[in-house]
């Protein structure tokens, strides 16, 4: 059983930034990525990363302000969020998904409990 942990998250002004961090435990070497929900919306997804750490894909919402990068060697995954807005408020969620660059909820097969982001104008 993989289970996943994530850290990071808090209370930011628009236009500052966050550094996400996800430990795992048990196999990591699968497509990894970010998802959020907020209260009463979809979880909907953010970033992915290969295996490999080569490949990223981002959500169009976040293209250009946030980074995915991971440390297979920590088992660890981040997610650096630059250029925070209002609208990024959500609590962000790691998974791990056997599906080469998955970004569909159903996909995904671990998830970690998440960590709060809250941007304020």
């Amino acid at each position: 059983q993989v289970q996943l942990v994530e850290s990071g998250g808090g209370l930011v002004q628009a236009g500052g930034s966050l550094r996400l961090s996800c430990v795992a435990s048990g196999r990591t070497l699968y497509t990894m990525a970010w998802f959020r929900q907020a209260p009463g919306k979809e979880r909907e997804f953010v970033a992915a990363i290969k295996w490999s750490g080569e490949v990223t894909t981002y959500a169009d919402s976040v293209q250009g302000r946030f980074t995915i990068s991971r440390d297979n060697a920590k088992n660890m995954v981040y997610l650096q969020m630059n250029n925070l807005k209002p609208e990024d408020t959500a609590v962000y969620y790691c998974a791990i998904s056997r599906a080469t660059m998955a970004t569909t909820v159903r996909e995904y097969d671990y998830w970690g409990q998440g960590t709060q982001v809250t941007v304020s104008s």
